[in-house]
């Protein structure tokens, strides 16, 4: 075996072939080469700033990284499993292009803050990828929201029809949580953009370097106040991973529904041959796959935040190698949510609505029970209670009789409740009892119509 030459004089020999394999990252890290490259050439400028090293030995190295860069972007780059990780790659292959100056670029910085300012740089682009995809998919569900502002259809609790609600009002309830979803990544942005480029491999430098140049030169609010943390901490990447998990079972239970109300049981939506699959035997199916998918894929994200959160929770400081194992969860997790919300943006935008089928469905269960109980508070003066003893006892009536409650005769009605009067059926029609819930966030077309036109400015 010979020597890794990156390594230095301290081993005599190479490492064993499954050392080999365990050690190197390459095969994923290599993703975090334009971050690499793009902080090398911040850091070494830096290094010429100072006087630390040559003004001619910092355009070598400038040169040759923008070349590198190049070849990489363009398929011609070859990587070392060797060479361990991307950083060795990038200046081994520089060292190549410029000679002795490529030694030079390592001046004042270790592999540890090298990766933490590369990853840091790599999540913030993520994060800054998904806000725009979850931008759009709040643009989907907003625009089929103002077209089915008062499409009724059913609410339910336990799965178990409850209200009568409008279908504009439900996708709007997704704009909300995506909303979150947005606020979430941009506080896990905020944490992540601070700099660890200069923390060297735990205890900072004796070189004279310019922390603020190199953190504001590559963006960073400003760099990190303590080596050991800047090199260690990767709270940054658990919470971007948390934000992707929670984004992912909001996606996951939207999906879910898609499943749902594409069934012949549900018939609310149908999803065009563009978002649907056959099958190999039964030729009638049409199977939501990308849906379910979607739906797989929240587990998967969640197995990503639960990997890493297992990797740090003992892990003294600083640096450990169980370290380099950060960043397949956080690459997989990305790659799973940009392409659920790619693929939910599309169902969405896909769908069409079979309006009759849900408001049949709307129509059974007793949905506008709840609108009686409201109608004697308001018309009788009875407590809430009362009213609803009093309901239960109509819905009871009408369930034995295999009847709607609008199918009751006032003398029925007046049987339970003599009070009543035949102006109850003016709130016994689903459109009524949907136009009736004007409250700020309630489903009547009115206030749906009004929501739409809010999300409409936001999302400009």
């Amino acid at each position: 075996m010979t020597t890794n030459e990156m390594w230095g004089g301290r081993f005599a020999q190479g490492p064993a072939g499954i050392m080999e394999e365990i050690n190197a990252s390459i095969d994923f890290d290599r993703r975090l080469y334009a971050q690499d490259i793009a902080a090398s050439k911040v850091h070494a400028a830096m290094l010429a700033e100072r006087g630390i090293i040559s003004q001619a030995d910092a355009a070598a190295i400038l040169g040759g990284l923008d070349k590198i860069k190049a070849e990489i972007d363009q398929g011609k780059f070859t990587f070392s499993r060797k060479l361990e990780d991307i950083h060795m790659n990038v200046e081994a292959r520089l060292k190549d292009l410029i000679g002795e100056a490529a030694g030079r670029l390592h001046t004042a910085r270790s592999r540890n803050d090298q990766v933490a300012t590369d990853f840091r740089l790599w999540v913030r682009d993520a994060i800054d990828s998904l806000d725009a995809r979850l931008v759009a998919f709040q643009t989907a569900l907003v625009a089929k929201a103002g077209q089915n502002s008062a499409t009724v259809m059913p609410g339910f609790t336990h799965l178990q029809t409850a209200q009568p609600i409008t279908f504009g009002h439900h996708l709007l309830a997704y704009v909300e949580m995506a909303s979150r979803d947005r606020a979430r990544f941009a506080s896990a942005r905020a944490c992540t953009n601070e700099s660890p480029l200069g923390s060297a491999a735990l205890a900072g430098t004796s070189f004279p370097l310019d922390r603020d140049a190199t953190a504001h030169g590559l963006g960073f609010m400003r760099p990190m106040r303590n080596s050991l943390d800047g090199v260690s901490a990767r709270d940054f990447a658990l919470e971007f991973l948390s934000a992707c998990a929670i984004m992912a079972t909001h996606l996951s239970r939207l999906a879910e529904e898609i499943v749902l109300w594409s069934s012949p049981a549900f018939k609310f939506i149908t999803l065009s041959d563009a978002f649907s699959t056959g099958s190999s035997i039964m030729p009638q199916k049409r199977n939501p796959d990308a849906a379910e998918l979607v739906r797989a894929k929240c587990a998967r994200v969640t197995g990503s935040l639960v990997t890493l959160l297992g990797v740090m929770k003992a892990l003294p400081l600083a640096y450990a190698k169980d370290m380099q194992e950060d960043k397949e969860a956080v690459f997989d997790a990305a790659d799973s949510v940009a392409l659920a919300l790619a693929a939910m943006t599309g169902m969405v935008e896909d769908l069409k609505v079979n309006e009759i089928a849900m408001r049949k469905a709307a129509g059974e269960g007793f949905s506008t029970a709840t609108d009686i109980a409201d109608w004697i508070v308001r018309v009788l003066k009875k407590p809430f209670r009362e009213a609803h003893h009093i309901t239960g006892r109509i819905v009871a009536m009408a369930e034995g009789r295999g009847c709607g409650l609008a199918d009751l005769s006032l003398k029925e009605l007046q049987s339970v409740e003599p009070g009543i009067t035949a102006d109850i059926q003016s709130v016994l029609s689903l459109d009524a009892s949907v136009a009736s819930r004007t409250s700020f966030g309630g489903t009547s077309p009115e206030r749906v119509r009004e929501q739409v036109r809010y999300w409409q400015e936001q999302l400009k």
